[in-house]
């Protein structure tokens, strides 16, 4: 049996996370005082979202933090797989207040209520800015980490759905139909659910092991199988430890054996390529692999 484990350190993004927390618990409150004086549906709404926001941010750098901590106990892979689980919480969280944002909406086209325009552009137009400030925090590390990533796309919704609480407003004001209010309200709720069904469903499939879609299970199989040596390669497997990091396994049928620096030149290639990092390979010969076919 020979392992070879490359580790990709969890990345953490403390000081980005400290920011983007406290200026949206700020956002929230501000939200919730002049939506309740201008009576805005879409500005409770977009308070209700940024709130769910603040718990997804905490989470997920809570979740970064566990995933930094080394293997102890019975979690002999340490606590990685808490930035999956984080992922899909922040997904349900969203979920939660799209129902909420909803139902108030419904309320309000059902019984239109005056609401103030200016105010309304005003304090969305703040949003418009600390949220463009707060996606930009994560930028970079959401290209490699999903659980960036979420922060992120957030974050990035969140500075669009402002804006549109901006353009609702200012149409308000022009027109004075208080069902733009409401219906600016549904809109809302179509961004969130564009984006958080894409994280939703990402983060089940990592929590169920399979191939994080950055990788061609199929490229990766070629590339071993084609070095010298390898006559033949089986029970491949391929799965996220982590929304950073990447394990593999497999079974190599190398008839005239391997030397260490075979397994160590491997690792970094599948490193470098793949982004693959946790490795660990079982060297078998002709007769072992024949026998595996036959008993396993």
């Amino acid at each position: 049996m020979a392992h070879s484990h490359g580790h990709t350190h969890q990345v953490t993004h403390g000081k980005a996370f400290a920011i983007g927390i406290a200026l949206n618990i700020i956002f929230v409150a501000i939200e919730i005082v002049y939506g309740l004086i201008a009576n805005s549906s879409a500005l409770l709404a977009d308070a209700g979202h940024n709130a769910s926001d603040v718990l997804g941010l905490a989470f997920a750098w809570a979740a970064a933090w566990l995933a930094s901590l080394k293997p102890s106990g019975k979690y002999t892979y340490g606590l990685r797989k808490t930035t999956i689980l984080v992922s899909i919480l922040n997904a349900i969280l969203l979920f939660g207040a799209v129902t909420a944002i909803g139902w108030d909406a419904v309320m309000k086209l059902q019984n239109p209520q005056p609401v103030g325009g200016t105010q309304i552009m005003i304090v969305a137009g703040i949003g418009v800015v600390i949220n463009t400030i707060t996606a930009l925090l994560f930028i970079k590390g959401q290209k490699d980490d999903l659980n960036i990533r979420g922060a992120f796309l957030h974050m990035a919704a969140d500075a669009g759905v402002s804006l549109g609480v901006v353009v609702a407003g200012l149409l308000i004001l022009l027109t004075g139909k208080l069902w733009i209010d409401p219906v600016m309200s549904f809109i809302i709720i179509a961004v969130i659910l564009w984006g958080t069904w894409k994280l939703f469903s990402d983060s089940v499939n990592l929590a169920l092991d399979a191939v994080p879609k950055n990788i061609d299970v199929e490229k990766v199989r070629s590339f071993i199988e084609e070095k010298e040596g390898v006559e033949n390669l089986h029970d491949l497997h391929i799965w996220a430890m982590s929304t950073t990091q990447v394990a593999l396994t497999a079974h190599l049928v190398m008839p005239n054996g391997n030397n260490d620096r075979f397994i160590t030149d491997l690792q970094k290639e599948l490193s470098e390529k793949f982004n693959i990092g946790h490795t660990t390979f079982q060297i078998e010969n002709s007769d072992l692999q024949q026998l595996c076919d036959t008993d396993c």
